[in-house]
């Protein structure tokens, strides 16, 4: 049986376009269409579905409001159509906080032209989700290259690549973190538990678009003890601040480690911003000594970033199974044998502030 999808949205056009393309995949049935988010909360306790589709900005009630009331009532995948704008993504931010699982950019001009990108994109999205809620009866959920599981369970010390010597944590000089799918959930954990004071940089690469990534580093700002910003070009690497990188940029290092460099980057990269392009950089420019995070996220993005950091004789965490909202590139690291720390989202924060010796709270 294919998964059950509800469709949240107020404009006729969008939901007439996304019925017709969620439909083009066997292995998904529209099963309703909602025009606002009252509608939304009464026909998800009638249908049941296996997974929603919601806007954000309709009439009566709103999107997010529909996500805090559908989940309070019971646990379902939503995945939010979001608008490219500044106020788009804030309230895109503020529904992944609700519980949402995933965004997709809502762009009228690939709906229209009926983009193949659009298409994989969000049949990918559904499915995953859809599957991981309810694994149907004679169907594996499905493992693409970008969910790659392990075969069997990650101990918490794994097995390093080639033996280099490896500095103690304290000789670290940055924090560097890497996430995707459910990212911004687990990022918020991670850096709102850490103090004012903490010793070294840190920079993150969280795949956003553009808009999103200024809107959750000032959100992000607002939340924690730490300097939080979007990063510019020649923006300095400090103690207790945070970069963020820009979308549609890649982020790399500076000669000496002193600052950021940002660029536009090939074009025929599939993540802009890049794990693998920032880990890369960290790994040439401190010459290993940096504690390297991959959290939660679909894809393998941040797997050969890892491995130069191994390579220099850094050190690689990665979020559990349990924990990820896509076990996909913590799952990568792992399977590759470059995890050294596997920890569920909720011990980051006390793990790093052990090792970086941190005082106070």
């Amino acid at each position: 049986m294919p998964y059950s999808v509800l469709i949240v949205d107020d404009s006729s056009f969008f939901q007439q376009r996304l019925k017709q393309i969620i439909e083009e995949n066997a292995e998904l049935k529209v099963v309703g269409v909602a025009s606002n988010g009252q509608e939304a909360i009464d026909m998800d306790k009638r249908l049941n579905p296996d997974i929603i589709s919601m806007d954000y900005e309709m009439p009566f009630v709103d999107g997010v409001t529909a996500v805090r009331n559908i989940l309070a009532h019971r646990q379902v995948p939503i995945v939010m159509f979001s608008s490219m704008t500044y106020e788009g993504a804030s309230i895109t931010l503020q529904a992944l906080d609700a519980g949402a699982v995933d965004f997709i950019p809502k762009n009228f001009a690939e709906v229209s032209r009926d983009s193949e990108v659009l298409k994989k994109r969000l049949h990918d999205k559904l499915i995953t989700f859809a599957s991981q809620s309810k694994p149907q009866a004679g169907k594996v959920a499905p493992k693409p290259a970008e969910a790659l599981k392990t075969s069997s369970p990650i101990p918490a010390r794994a097995a390093n690549v080639a033996p280099v010597r490896k500095p103690s944590l304290g000789d670290y000089k940055i924090l560097a973190i890497g996430a995707s799918t459910g990212g911004p959930v687990a990022l918020t954990d991670v850096i709102t538990k850490l103090p004012a004071n903490f010793p070294v940089p840190i920079v993150i690469v969280q795949h956003m678009p553009e808009n999103f990534t200024k809107v959750f580093s000032e959100r992000l700002d607002r939340q924690s003890n730490l300097a939080v910003k979007e990063a510019e070009n020649g923006d300095a690497l400090k103690p207790g601040h945070v970069l963020v990188a820009p979308g549609g940029k890649q982020l790399m290092f500076e000669r000496g480690g002193a600052a950021v460099r940002i660029i536009d980057g090939d074009e025929r990269l599939n993540y802009k911003p890049s794990v693998d392009i920032m880990f890369a950089s960290a790994a040439n420019v401190f010459d290993g000594k940096l504690l390297g995070l991959v959290l939660t996220g679909m894809g393998s993005d941040g797997c050969e970033g890892a491995r130069l950091i191994k390579e220099r004789g850094g050190e690689i965490w990665g979020q559990d199974e349990a924990t990820s909202v896509v076990y996909g590139m913590p799952a990568a690291i792992a399977k590759a044998g470059l995890v050294d720390n596997v920890l569920p989202i909720g011990k980051f924060a006390e793990e790093i502030k052990h090792v970086f010796k941190c005082k106070g709270s």
